[in-house]
């Protein structure tokens, strides 16, 4: 991807630099260690964590202001195919995608695959984030130091909201903040979320802050630290670091980060490592690496929550993780190749979206076959797609995390 900016060719450098001192490291050995129970026979139609044999698990009393956890063992019990929010069952269906060196959004009609629409947002757009209430996308222009509002009602732009290296964008589980992964910044800045006014700044001594996922009970989150290959664990109602810890592989640089849905392990997507971190959240221990391929970065869930999706950008694949079985059991090339990032799964689950991140294109893949369904071209250095609206009670931020 050329730079088009002082700060893109600063952060490619370094992801160069990363990859030519880690493909020749020697990677960390080890395999997904499996979540307690016994694994048994369920029917076709029940979530991954309902095969094993175990008592529904006691939740603790979650933060407070956030939803009831339906299922406790299964997050993601509110994102069952077309289970639509009365927030957003009219939106029309898009795929949004930000170019980074275009400085636009296209928007893409999931039915005809074609590209109707072309938003001039602020400089370098990294990802488009659905709002905790679900009511508006928000653009992350990183070297702009602004997210551009997007009514997904009407596809139309609003006025830029000024906002310091907005890297990434996730929401606290009750809906009172928005916290900024001000990555170059070295920040992670906690900002009401709905006016963007700052309420606390914590610096965090690590490099690249920009991906993370919250625990069943929203009490902590999991970042990772990109350019520094570290792992930060933060208490969400102190706004507070406590734990971070050094990935045992050199070079490593850590990406997107999922729950799983008994809530039990973190995975962590690793670009140098060619895999997955897979964390005790809980314990915040040491992870183990279960590899999947070049240049793992995004992570996605299956709408029965019984699969993960991973996007290897480096080798123009898609890894298939069974939960159940804890494995992963397919590996899906894309025909021509390409570079597949950040995405999102369709409202139906049919459908795999991922931006093509060197080559200026998105991939629509059937999530049943790992066919490639269409191939899009898009602008310039396209990144964190959001597909939406999608299934869920409310967003914790990112290409859409729904709980």
């Amino acid at each position: 991807m050329p730079p088009s900016t002082e700060r893109t060719a600063a952060l490619l450098g370094g992801v160069l630099i990363a990859v030519l001192a880690g493909c020749g490291a020697p990677a960390g050995k080890g395999t997904a260690e499996t979540a307690a129970g016994t694994e048994a026979a369920a029917p076709p139609d029940a979530p991954a964590n309902a095969a094993r044999k175990q008592v529904s698990p006691a939740v603790p009393p979650g933060l407070p202001g956030m939803p009831p956890v339906l299922d406790p063992r299964d997050v993601y019990a509110a994102d069952r195919a077309g289970k639509l929010s009365p927030v957003v069952k009219d939106f029309p269906a898009r795929v949004y995608v930000p170019n980074t060196n275009s400085d636009t959004v296209s928007v893409i009609d999931p039915r005809t695959y074609k590209v109707i629409k072309t938003i001039p947002v602020g400089r370098q757009p990294q990802h488009v984030v659905p709002s905790w209430d679900l009511k508006t996308l928000w653009v992350n222009n990183d070297l702009g130091d602004s997210l551009t509002p997007i009514d997904p009602a009407t596809g139309k732009a609003g006025r830029k909201v000024a906002v310091s290296d907005p890297y990434n964008l996730y929401f606290t589980p009750d809906g009172k903040y928005a916290v900024v992964m001000a990555s170059m910044e070295r920040k992670l800045v906690f900002r009401d979320a709905h006016t963007m006014k700052t309420a606390k700044t914590v610096p965090v001594d690590c490099g690249g802050v920009n991906h993370a996922d919250f625990s069943t009970d929203g009490r902590y989150f999991i970042v990772s630290c990109e350019f520094s290959g570290e792992l930060l664990k933060v208490d969400t109602a102190k706004m507070k670091v406590i734990g971070r810890q050094k990935l045992p592989l050199h070079g490593a640089m850590p990406q997107d980060v999922k729950l799983s849905p008994d809530g039990r392990t973190y995975y962590i997507a690793d670009m140098i490592a060619n895999g997955m971190w897979v964390l005790d959240g809980k314990k915040f221990t040491t992870p183990k690496l279960l590899r999947t391929g070049k240049g793992a970065h995004g992570l996605y869930i299956s709408r029965d929550s019984r699969k993960m999706y991973i996007s290897n950008r480096g080798e123009g694949s898609v890894s298939v993780f069974d939960f159940a079985r804890n494995k992963l059991t397919e590996k899906w090339h894309l025909p021509d190749g390409g570079s597949p990032d950040m995405g999102g799964v369709s409202a139906d689950g049919k459908v795999l979206w991922l931006s093509g991140r060197y080559n200026s294109e998105v991939y629509a893949i059937d999530t049943a076959s790992g066919k490639q369904l269409a191939r899009i071209r898009v602008g310039s250095g396209p990144h964190g797609l959001a597909v939406y609206p999608q299934p869920g009670r409310y967003s914790l931020g990112h290409t859409g995390v729904f709980r």
